[in-house]
This record gives structure tokens, C-alpha cells and sequence, in this order.
């Protein structure tokens, strides 16, 4: 087997800050990851300018009927399912987002050996998904360089999807394979190689960057509310109605009424509050608006 270089990848360097950390007193590490946790922020905010192009080309696609898939194997695959399974019930999606992990679901839990070292598996996974030139396929690696990434990314741009990569390393392998590389470098991690420090938070920030904001484009949002919300738990009931208040003004009585009549659709609903119309013609207003509120209650 050929040696994987790595050395020169900054998510494997080690922090000078920390070169005794098994010395240090609680107090003094906490503060320490802590600092370096401030870095991360301002390190994503030096790569808005593609994550903002990676935006634009996901919003066309949710437009034309596409997805936005994530990939990824550990960690980064990881955050990638947790971000698409929190946009069923943020954002009321069904088919739009889809997260897939290195070695299948049960990879979520525990490591399935050698799955991200295989490049053909991340082209089968994106086959099973029936991938089409209308999706986006968003590759995470924070390294840059893993396979099953890749081989996905690759197969994507040979149908013509959209490849976005989003990699913790500055010229990264992944960022190659990309139409649009998003590549941020907060610096080495506390603990020599732990990308699920530095780099997950990035890329966390990343992802809800994405997500969102895609969102927004999509008509899913109404001023700053999850207008779409999917209530899943008597939580989000509450929430949905509370959502109905707070774009109409209205009372709970009355947000608890139409909630009701809307069928539990607090877009439909306020829709109806604000225009006075039937839920037949709030949904077709949103319907003729491509869901989005504001343009529907003109």
C-alpha cells in the first residue's frame, strides 16, 4: 500500500500552542480550545464569496426540482445527515435534501472500515440515489482529500450535476473535482489530527450556512420564521402556532384555529389571516408564488 501523505495538510499539523496539553490544568486547556475556537468564524467568513455561489446554484436546483445531496465519510459525513435529516421538520422538506455517509447508515454510529478510502463507493451511493444533472452534491472532507468524496464529485460532474466540495485545508484535493470549492483553514487543531474539533465546527457553520440560506431562496421562509415548519412533537405545535401570531399579529385563539382549518400548515395559515381568504385560495396564492409568503399576500 502507497503512503498517504499528509503532512502537508494543516488540519494535521500540530498546534504550537499546545504541545504539553497532557500538562495543562482543566482550566487552562478549556481556555485554550476555546481560543482557538474563536478562530473559526472568521475563517468561514473568508470563504462567504463560494459558499454564497454554492447557495445560488442550490436554490436553482431546489427551483428546478432538484437536491442539494451532502456526502462525506466521519465526521464530515456526519454533520452533513444532520443537516439535511433537520431540514424535514426546519423547513418542511420531503425529497430535497439528502445526506449520505461512507459505509451507510449504520456508518453514523460506528466506523465501517475502508469506506472512505473507496472512491467507487461514493459513485454507487450517488447511482443508488439516481443522481440527475438537476442536483447539487455537496462533498464534505476535511482534509480535502478523501476518496469517497471524490469519486462522488467526479461522477456528479460527468452528468452534469453541480459539484460543490467543502474541505478545511486551503487547495485541497476535493476543491479539484469541485465547480465550486469552499475551503476554509482555522488553523491546526488543539489535538494533533481531531477534525472533529476546529474543522467540524467549520464545517458545521458551513452547512448551516448552506441549508439555510438556500432555504430562504426557496420561499421556505417568511420574514425570520420557519413558515414551513413540519410539527413533529407537541413542541413544534406550539411553535407553529406561536409562528402564526407572530406574522399576523393575531391572537392564540385565533392561531390555534386556523393552525386548524389550515391543516396544520402555518404558511397556509397566515396566508388566510393576512388576506381573508379560503385555504383553497391560500394555497393556490402560494402556489402561484412559488411558496413564497410575502408575494402571496399582495
Amino acid at each position: 500500500m502507497s503512503e498517504v501523505k499528509l503532512n502537508h495538510l494543516t488540519t494535521e499539523r500540530r498546534n504550537e500552542k499546545t504541545m504539553n496539553l497532557d500538562t495543562l490544568s482543566t482550566h487552562e486547556l478549556l481556555e485554550i480550545m476555546n481560543e482557538e475556537d474563536h478562530k473559526v468564524p472568521e475563517a468561514v467568513r473568508e470563504a462567504i464569496p463560494e459558499i454564497e455561489k454554492a447557495v445560488q446554484a442550490i436554490i436553482k436546483a431546489l427551483r428546478n426540482g432538484g437536491r442539494l445531496i451532502y456526502m462525506g465519510a466521519g465526521t464530515s459525513g456526519r454533520l452533513g445527515v444532520i443537516d439535511s435529516a433537520e431540514c424535514m421538520p426546519t423547513f418542511g422538506t420531503t425529497y430535497e435534501v439528502v445526506g449520505l455517509l461512507a459505509g451507510g447508515p449504520g456508518a453514523f454510529l460506528t466506523a465501517v472500515e475502508g469506506a472512505e478510502d473507496d472512491a467507487e463507493l461514493g459513485k454507487q451511493d450517488l447511482v443508488d440515489q439516481k443522481l440527475t444533472e438537476k442536483d447539487v452534491v455537496c462533498g464534505i472532507a476535511a482534509s480535502g482529500r478523501t476518496p469517497y468524496v471524490i469519486g462522488g464529485l467526479d461522477y456528479a460532474r460527468s452528468i452534469g450535476a453541480t459539484a460543490v466540495s467543502v474541505a478545511c485545508n486551503k487547495g485541497s484535493e476535493v476543491g479539484k473535482h469541485a465547480d465550486v470549492a469552499i475551503e476554509v483553514d482555522a488553523g491546526p487543531e488543539v489535538l494533533t489530527g481531531s477534525t472533529r474539533l476546529k474543522s467540524g465546527t467549520c464545517q458545521k457553520l458551513i452547512l448551516n450556512m448552506l441549508s439555510t440560506a438556500s432555504m430562504v431562496g426557496y420561499g421556505k421562509v417568511y420574514g425570520n420564521l420557519m413558515v414551513d415548519v413540519k410539527a413533529t412533537n407537541l413542541k413544534l405545535v406550539e411553535r407553529s402556532k406561536r409562528i402564526i401570531m407572530m406574522a399576523t399579529d393575531c391572537d392564540y385563539e385565533t392561531a390555534a384555529k386556523m393552525y386548524e382549518v389550515s391543516g396544520n400548515y402555518p404558511k397556509v395559515a397566515i396566508v388566510m389571516i393576512l388576506t381573508g381568504c379560503t385555504k383553497e385560495e391560500a394555497e393556490e396564492r402560494l402556489k402561484n408564488n412559488e411558496g413564497f409568503v410575502r408575494q402571496a399576500i399582495k
